[in-house]
């Protein structure tokens, strides 16, 4: 019987085909496949090891929507019920009447009075079909109409890292440049500061995250960036356990009772009626 031999470090960045590990006492998970004894990376990625099992955090890829993902849409198209989103994934998603505001929209009513064409929209991935149909929806905590702020685009998969653990190296920016920051799992960012030159810093430090995710000691070298970017002392958010809900934590907490009523009322509409609708555009001036 061979020897088990792990051929990699926590951390180390791999390529596809490269072999990671040797013998039967390694369980690889997704990313990785074994041919024989041999577990091999599956797509380029960093390495996490817990205990006998060897995980591939994917490092590049198309983002592709997930239930409970919160994430930042651009309104593409006006829909007899509703609107078409961009998710900045190979699928589009539709945010019906229902999920689009807590006030009634009478079926006379100019959608485009409440989302235009172009506008951006934090919202939540409330359905994801076999055949990726998908809706997303406004009501959640958090969930909004974004404006007066710019768009940044990182990798989808460096957003845990610019998040940070319970929300830390988020706050750090934010706390930094004075800067609000939503972030969409999709990775979509809307940055809104009070001048331009602070939302600009913002920026940078974002895209500072983006390219180091990978390396170690992020959070310290960029405590240094950010004192040299802004000129005054950065404190680094203390991480605690428990307690109130944190940025992280909050992105990914679902609304049982809401998520329950909605499942109900979209397990009795057809799912043509979501996204197969014609478009609907606003209604015509008596005059004309």
């Amino acid at each position: 019987m061979s020897e088990d031999v792990i051929n990699v470090k926590e951390r180390d960045i791999v390529v596809p085909g490269e072999v990671v590990a040797e013998g039967m006492g390694f369980l690889p998970s997704k990313g990785l496949y074994r041919e024989g004894a041999k577990i091999h990376a599956g797509r380029l990625g960093m390495i996490s090891i817990e205990g006998k099992v060897i995980k591939l955090v994917p490092l590049t890829g198309a983002y592709v929507p997930k239930l409970n993902d919160k994430i930042i849409c651009k309104i593409i198209d006006v829909l007899m019920t509703g609107w078409r989103v961009e998710t900045r994934s190979p699928y589009s998603a539709v945010l019906g009447l229902k999920d689009a505001t807590t006030e009634f929209i009478p079926r006379s009513a100019d959608l485009t009075q409440y989302y235009g064409l172009g506008d951006y929209i934090l919202c939540k991935v409330v359905t994801v079909t076999s055949q990726r149909l998908i809706d997303v929806t406004m009501k959640g905590p958090g969930l909004k109409k974004l404006k007066d702020g710019r768009l940044v685009e990182v990798n989808a998969y460096k957003v845990p890292r610019i998040i940070g653990k319970e929300g830390s190296m988020l706050l750090m920016i934010r706390n930094a440049t004075g800067c609000s920051i939503d972030v969409g799992q999709n990775g979509w960012v809307w940055v809104a500061g009070p001048s331009p030159e602070q939302e600009i810093q913002a920026v940078a430090a974002l895209k500072k995250v983006e390219e180091e995710a990978h390396l170690p000691g992020l959070t310290e070298r960029m405590k240094v960036f950010l004192e040299e970017l802004t000129g005054k002392q950065v404190e680094v958010p203390t991480v605690t356990s428990g307690g109130q809900m944190t940025a992280s934590e909050e992105m990914a907490a679902p609304e049982p009772q809401q998520e329950q009523q909605r499942e109900e009322y979209r397990e009795r509409r057809p799912p043509h009626a979501r996204h197969g609708g014609g478009r609907r555009f606003p209604p015509r001036n008596p005059g004309d």
